[in-house]
Parts: C-alpha cells; structure tokens; sequence
C-alpha cells in the first residue's frame, strides 16, 4: 500500500450526516485496515453567491463603489468558510481518532465536488458520502444535487450514508446477474470487511431461470467460511421488494450495483438506483 492509494475518502460538509459519514468511514478503514482522509471542498456554486442588480440608472462612480463592496463581502466570504472548513476537519479528525483510527488526513480543497473527487478518484478504496449535503439536509423527500453525478462519474464504491452509524451486522446483496453484481460477491467473497457478517443474498425475478444464476452465486459466497450465508428469492417490483425485505428482516448495509442503464432509459422508466437511495431506510454501498 503506497501513500497515494487505497483511501478510504469521507467527505464532510457540515451537515447534520457528516458525523455518520465519520463514523463509517472509521469502521471501513479500520476493518480493511486503510489510511483514512477526510475531505472538504470549498464549493463557490452560483447560487450561494452574493448577487446584486446593478443594472439601472446610477452613475458610474457608485457603480464602481458598489462593485468594491461585493469584492470585499466576497473576500470575507471566502475567509469565512476557509475558517469553518478547519474547524470541520479539526472536529472530524478528533472523532474519527476517538473511534480507532490512527493518523487520519485532512485535505480543504477549493472548487466542484464532483470535479475535486474524479481527480482524487485513483487514490480512493471506497468513498463515504452523505445521501445530501448541508443544502438540502431538511429535505428528506430528496437527495443531494451532485450525488448522482457523483455516482456516474466514478468507478470506486461509494457508501451512501442516511442515517447515524451503527455497526453493520447484516448486509443484502441485491443480485441480479449483472456485472456489478458479480462485482459484489467478490468483493464481499474477498473483502475483510464482511468477515464475520451475515449476507443475505436476495434476487428479484419472475424468471425461472434467474434461479441458476442465484444458486451458481449462493455456491460461491458459501465457500468463504467467515460469512454466514441467507439466499432468498423474491418476486415483485424490485425497490419494493428489497427494501421490503431489508426492513423486515433488519438488514443493515445493501450492496449493489449502480446506474447500469443509460440516462434516457432513466429518464422514462425511473432509475432504479435513485429509487433505492430514497426508499432505503438504511446505507448502500453502490458498485459500478
């Protein structure tokens, strides 16, 4: 393991989630035994910006004068968060170090969340963020703006947090057949993070013959000795199913696959990925 890989990357942002996203970032790290980062971007996104019209009929020298104003409420702006930014980090690492994990890093960057992670992207194991940041954190009925964008533009795990940490006991992998489902299995078939866990493996199919493809992964999972192994097939509307399922038999950690179809195809028949992230109650660790 060099310096600049296999991170485990948890991004705070002051959020009534970024405590949760700590604490699974902590358990992550420290079951896979990776260096732990924290990360803080200073986004300064057009809708937080002070704006003022100044269109109309003034002079120019207050127009200039107004402009030197905005200048310096931007320069206090940007001061501001820089400082709260620190304090975020300084908090998170205190916590994250309460919890176990030796020598975490901390990194502020400025700019594009999505732009700063895709750089960050060959250094990150898995990547722990919270299903909506600080704007939209009183909107349950919604998830964050850039966290499908995120998501597409990925190909590491990121666990989506919802809810405060609680050390999984149980975990279902939503199986389909597809390739990042078979991502799925050998991950949890070689990952030290599950040892010890109980999988449930669950596929969703009026297809008979989806029942070969579930016992050829069932065969695989139950060679690993340190996981104990739960197959079930469902019938029905998949989100519906599952989350049914991983509420009913208190599932704590959904493994799946991502955003396997095209936007368009999203688009008109719903993306079943964003279906999942609302109506989940708990954590998803998505694969692409």
């Amino acid at each position: 393991m060099t310096a600049n890989t296999n991170r485990v990357l948890a991004c705070i942002d002051g959020s009534i989630l970024s405590e949760a996203v700590c604490d699974y970032a902590a358990w992550i790290a420290q079951r896979v035994d990776a260096p732990l980062k924290l990360l803080h971007i200073i986004d300064h996104h057009p809708e937080t910006a002070v704006t003022l019209d100044l269109s109309g009929n003034i002079g120019l020298g207050s127009q200039e004068h107004l402009l030197e104003e905005l200048a310096t409420i931007e320069q206090q702006r940007s001061k501001l968060q820089l400082q709260q930014g620190k304090l975020l980090l300084q908090a998170a690492k205190e916590r994250v170090i309460q919890a176990g994990v030796a020598d975490p890093i901390t990194n502020q960057r400025h700019g594009s969340l999505v732009e700063s992670l895709i750089e960050l992207e060959e250094s990150i194991r898995v990547l722990v963020i919270g299903i909506r940041g600080k704007a939209h954190e009183n909107r349950p009925d919604k998830i964050g703006a850039k966290l499908e964008s995120i998501i597409r533009s990925l190909h590491k795990p990121i666990l989506v947090v919802n809810e405060a940490f609680k050390a999984p006991q149980r975990i279902m992998i939503a199986y389909d057949g597809s390739e990042a489902a078979e991502k799925a299995l050998d991950m949890v078939a070689t990952s030290p993070l599950y040892k010890g866990l109980t999988c449930h493996l669950v596929c969703v199919s009026k297809d008979d013959n989806s029942a070969a493809a579930l016992n050829a992964a069932a065969n695989k999972l139950s060679q690993i000795e340190s996981i104990e192994l739960v197959v079930k097939k469902l019938t029905g509307k998949a989100d519906q199913a599952l989350c049914e399922y991983q509420a009913s038999h208190d599932i704590d950690l959904i493994v799946m696959g991502a955003f396997s179809h095209t936007r368009i195809h999203d688009l008109l028949l719903g993306s079943f990925t964003a279906k999942m992230l609302m109506n989940t109650k708990k954590p998803l660790l998505l694969l692409r």
